[in-house]
């Protein structure tokens, strides 16, 4: 314990040192992070509030500070929603900066790893890296049974190096929400828990081989989309062996041409794929930048690299789907009700002014043409909006629109003319439908009717320990007049299914008893002259009716 605090000591004063050094001193002073006499002596006397300059320094402070921090700026940098454009800029950079591991560790991991000497494990490992980056090492290789592979290898030491980087970078997120607006704004230390999580998930390449076979499964019955296989035997937390594939990187663009390719098919493949594994199978690839996706013959698609995947389920999908047609089509007032749905409005927000702001957004798209519409750019917006007014966007959601924008970047580059807008839209309506699918909604209703009677059923335990506090005299009152019509309409809702619930099921019970009754006594089911069965099923069918476009039309029920 004490060598670990030992341990953050240092490197928290390594990060301070090279922080200062940068030129983030009155920052530092500025939250708190560094006394004035420190400040002052290490940099300028006030923020330089040009994002340009800011971002170099940021990079060069993240290239100082090693490969965890160059990780971290690396991922970073795919948060267009959450940070200016000029910085992103620059943290794009880092992606070609990494020290090549010398062979003799990479051999030394491998066989720690492995258990076994190299040459009891592989016919041969090319002694230079194919490819270096921070986490890790790719070599090629040949397997002793003749199959061509290739090695990932993780650099020695990183992960307690990581944790403790992780540990005091969470420390510094929550002092930043404490003292500045903008960080609780952007709910930084979400954003700082999101990129740790991303790094970890890095440093295990199980979890990566795990997401390129869960991927590949999805794609088994294209030919035209392959993703390498992995070799189990040979993998492990750090080090990865996947079938080797030889194929022309997706951006050189001239070599396509030169090999006859179409590349207007292959922008629509990639596009297809990426919009299915999105909005159809709520698992995709988080990282479609033209160093990890190939081309094949036959205009077919080769993905690599699948250390940042990403997950999405299919109810976050549908509201997803819903915000873009409702952008599209300006109806705000659905938008903002879907907003409401997902449960991500909070205390602070102003929903006239959000209103406006998501008008204003649809007045600034809707002359634009189709094809000269960022798909990224929008879904940007929209996470803007929802930021200035205070709305809790879900991670997934921030991670899409990573998503996309490195994938239009691809895609502009293949063909200027395709739009992925207008590709999306069919994949976003037919999302959008489905919840009006009689499946859908009678299994809609069941969660939540579910979701009531678990309410219901912990209603006294909740009472009996409010009158135990009101016994003791230590209740206290805390009526929130902005939220308050929220939990009423809840209340509402809930109370009108438990009344239409026992209507129905009274109805059910008297037709089922008068059908009985009458069958015993062997009567006719005409009362009055009224055929009675007759009467009740047609009363019942129009009840169901009514419940089911209820539901449809406002979600009341």
């Amino acid at each position: 314990m004490l060598g670990q605090r030992l341990r953050h000591t240092k490197r928290y004063r390594e990060i301070i040192n090279v922080l200062m050094k940068n030129g983030f001193s009155h920052f530092l002073f500025r939250v708190g992070l560094a006394d004035r006499g420190f400040a002052a002596g290490h940099g300028a006397d006030e923020i330089d509030r040009n994002m340009k300059n800011v971002g170099k320094r940021l990079r060069h402070a993240l290239q100082d500070l090693g490969p965890s921090f160059i990780k971290l700026g690396q991922i970073a940098s795919t948060r267009h929603d959450a940070l200016p454009q000029e910085i992103i800029e620059e943290l794009e950079k880092l992606q070609d900066h990494a020290r090549v591991i010398p062979y003799e560790h990479v051999r030394s991991t491998i066989e720690s790893e492995l258990e076994d000497e190299i040459g009891n494990l592989f016919a041969n490992v090319d002694s230079d890296p194919l490819a270096t980056a921070s986490i890790g090492q790719v070599h090629t290789a040949k397997l002793l049974s003749g199959e061509d592979v290739v090695l990932k290898v993780q650099r020695p030491g990183l992960k307690s190096k990581i944790e403790t980087d992780l540990e005091i970078l969470q420390g510094f997120g929550r002092i930043l929400e404490e003292r500045t607006v903008w960080a609780k704004r952007y709910r930084l230390c979400d954003i700082i828990d999101e990129l740790s999580n991303s790094l970890k998930n890095e440093l295990d390449y199980l979890m990566e081989g795990l997401g390129a076979g869960r991927i590949s499964k999805q794609f088994e019955d294209d030919a035209y989309i392959k993703v390498p296989d992995v070799y189990w035997d040979f993998s492990t937390k750090r080090v990865l062996t996947m079938e080797k594939i030889d194929a022309i990187k997706i951006s050189r663009i001239e070599e396509l041409d030169a090999n006859g390719y179409d590349r207007v098919k292959i922008a629509r493949r990639l596009a297809d794929t990426m919009l299915r594994q999105l909005f159809e199978n709520g698992f995709f690839h988080a990282d479609p930048h033209a160093g990890n996706i190939y081309v094949l013959p036959k205009n077919s698609i080769a993905f690599f690299d699948f250390g940042e995947t990403g997950m999405i389920n299919k109810k976050t999908r549908q509201h997803f789907a819903s915000l873009l047609v409702n952008l599209h089509q300006g109806n705000t007032k659905s938008m903002i009700k879907t907003f409401s749905k997902m449960d991500i409005i909070s205390e602070e927000t102003d929903t006239e002014a959000l209103r406006r702001d998501l008008e204003d957004l649809h007045v600034r798209y809707e002359n634009i043409k189709m094809k000269e519409l960022s798909l990224g750019r929008v879904i940007l917006e929209i996470l803007n909006v929802s930021y200035h007014n205070y709305i809790k966007i879900p991670t997934e959601l921030a991670l899409i629109s990573k998503v996309i924008l490195t994938l239009e970047g691809v895609l502009r580059r293949l063909d200027p003319e395709f739009s992925l807008m207008r590709s999306a839209e069919p994949f976003a309506q037919k999302l959008m439908w489905q919840r009006y699918r009689p499946r859908e909604i009678i299994r809609n209703s069941l969660e939540e009717i579910g979701e009531d009677i678990g309410i219901i059923s912990e209603l006294p335990s909740d009472l009996k320990e409010v009158m135990d506090v009101i016994k003791k005299g230590k209740i206290g009152l805390d009526i929130n007049v902005k939220r308050g019509d929220q939990i009423m309409r809840r209340v509402d809702k809930i109370s009108n299914r438990l009344s239409f619930s026992v209507l129905m099921l009274a109805f059910s019970i008297l037709m089922g008893s008068l059908i009985i009754g009458l069958a015993i006594v062997g009567q006719d089911t005409i009362i009055w002259n009224l055929p009675i069965i007759e009467i009740g099923a047609v009363i019942a069918a129009l009840m169901f009716v009514l419940m089911v476009i209820t539901i449809i039309r406002s979600g009341r029920m």
